[in-house]
């Protein structure tokens, strides 16, 4: 891109910023991909791996290499994502000035389409590193599983259908944080699978999915106008706070089931009971209207989702 025309859309962008983004615009280029990665959802990535992990451990099958690898290779999947996300967005148009989440690199200037490709293609590179041996190990299961999670990454936001564009961004959540990415850590570990793994997955499925509704509910209207039809736009905004409400409810039932189900693991219903600080958050989704105050319940789930999963894996272990 000629260095004019990035110099024009970095002092239009520095014009239309809220002045609170200009006040916290990174200072140096590391600052701006740590942005770019949007740090905040990378507790999705890392949640699941913790739960397979634990359940790994806890029927004696762990491999520390192979869970290691699958950590680094699920955050690079979601940071390659993340990056593949914030160039699609922009070019579509869903990102501008108008929105209200934190700033966007690519939108913002601070980071040139072919710069934010090349970090994409390099992320998605070094998940393909780490999934060489886990497809070593765990044969074929693991080709399809990190195959269809590296084109379901790229194809959120980009390709003819794109499912983010679609309402499908929802399942797509659901399946590939939540039961593929619990039963897949499981799996390169113990070489097998059962029931309990897959219902375990269900409870950060279901709080990642809380996150990406959050998002979608500030964006709703930005969404809209850019023919951007997420649930709570085909829907509407009722149906996004009550997705967002149910998510988190029957996350914290999950254990509750689990230890019901096994008649063991007591402990794991500690994680029922860190979905309790979230009400104030609901309260939040349902009684403000979009805008600033919803990236502090982003904030807020994306630590939940850890605090969960945390929760979980320590009290499956014990």
């Amino acid at each position: 891109m000629p260095f004019w025309k990035s110099a024009r859309r970095i002092l239009i962008n520095l014009r239309n910023s809220p002045e609170e983004d200009l006040a916290n615009m990174p200072e140096s280029r590391i600052k701006i991909w740590i942005l770019a990665s949007r740090p905040k959802t990378l507790w999705a990535a890392v949640a699941p791996v913790m739960i397979g992990t634990a359940l790994a451990i806890a029927d004696g099958k762990v491999h520390w290499l192979a869970a290691f690898c699958a950590l680094f290779g699920a955050v690079m999947i979601q940071i390659g994502t993340n990056f593949s996300n914030d160039y699609f967005d922009f070019v579509q148009g869903a990102d501008t000035h108008e929105r209200l989440g934190p700033t966007r690199a690519t939108q913002a200037g601070l980071i040139s389409f072919s710069e934010i490709k090349r970090a994409a293609v390099a992320a998605f590179g070094l998940a393909v590193l780490a999934g060489v041996y886990l497809l070593w190990r765990g044969g074929w299961p693991i080709l399809v599983i990190g195959s269809l999670s590296i084109l379901a990454g790229i194809l959120y936001t980009a390709g003819p259908y794109p499912l983010g564009y679609n309402g499908l961004g929802d399942i797509f959540v659901f399946v590939f944080f939540g039961l593929i990415a619990v039963g897949g850590t499981y799996y390169v570990q113990a070489l097998s699978i059962d029931a309990v793994v897959l219902l375990a997955g269900i409870g950060p499925g279901l709080l990642s999915t809380a996150l990406l509704c959050v998002n979608n509910l500030r964006d709703i209207e930005n969404d809209r106008k850019a023919g951007k039809r997420t649930l709570p736009v085909r829907f509407g905004r009722r149906f996004g706070q009550w997705e967002y409400a149910g998510s988190l409810l029957l996350a914290a039932l999950v254990p509750v089931f689990l230890v019901i189900q096994t008649q063991s693991h007591f402990w794991v219903i500690l994680a029922s009971a860190s979905i309790l600080p979230a009400v104030r958050d609901v309260q939040i989704i349902f009684k403000e209207n979009p805008g600033p105050i919803y990236n502090r319940v982003l904030g807020n789930t994306g630590k939940l989702i850890f605090i969960y999963s945390a929760l979980f894996s320590l009290g499956w272990i014990l």
